[in-house]
């Protein structure tokens, strides 16, 4: 492995770090509906459980509603339940086929609480960044060690990954007080 792999290899990961913070952050609730934020509920198809997108039709009736169309009639008390269970706090009614899940406003310290968690997440991402920078450097390190570089490559080497490093932390950083902007607004 050279170091231009090394340095390609790094930063497609890094890269993939943040697109899981993106991933973590849009599962934080907002003040508004979002479809994804039930993505990760899970409900009991035929003792399997599912992801509710794989057994109904979830997308926004308003601003602050979502709705939920199961694509078989007996499904509607399951995907129900499995709402109302799940650690979202939310409430959903049905109306024949048709489940709606309003969002409920939220309050100034479940804002606060909920900024707390997106700077945690990023914190996350960036500890995740920081160790791939140290993996990368160490592989480089490997290289000067086994004579496949010299010094003078590894010096480059690290200060292009430190680049990498601070661009994506940076970036991290902007994502991060966007997603407090959007909890924060009321």
């Amino acid at each position: 492995m050279s170091i231009a792999d090394i340095k390609k290899n790094t930063e497609s990961k890094m890269n993939q770090s943040l697109a899981a913070l993106g991933q973590h952050l849009s599962k934080i609730r907002t003040g508004r509906a979002n479809p994804s934020l039930l993505d990760s509920v899970m409900v009991d198809y035929y003792g399997n459980p599912t992801p509710i997108g794989q057994v109904a039709n979830v997308s926004l009736l308003d601003a602050r509603t979502i709705s939920v169309q199961p694509w078989e009639k007996g499904m509607c008390p399951k995907i129900e339940k499995a709402i109302r269970d799940s650690d979202l706090g939310l409430n959903p009614s049905s109306m024949g086929e048709l489940i709606r899940v309003p969002m409920p406003p939220m309050s100034e310290e479940r804002r606060k609480e909920l900024t707390k968690v997106a700077r945690n997440e990023g914190e996350n991402a960036k500890i995740a960044v920081r160790n791939l920078r140290r993996d990368a450097n160490e592989a480089v390190k490997k290289l000067v060690k086994d004579k496949l570089a010299s010094e003078d490559d590894q010096k480059r080497a690290e200060a292009d990954i430190q680049k990498t490093t601070d661009k994506h932390i940076a970036e991290i950083d902007k994502v991060i007080a966007a997603k407090e902007q959007e909890i924060l607004a009321v």
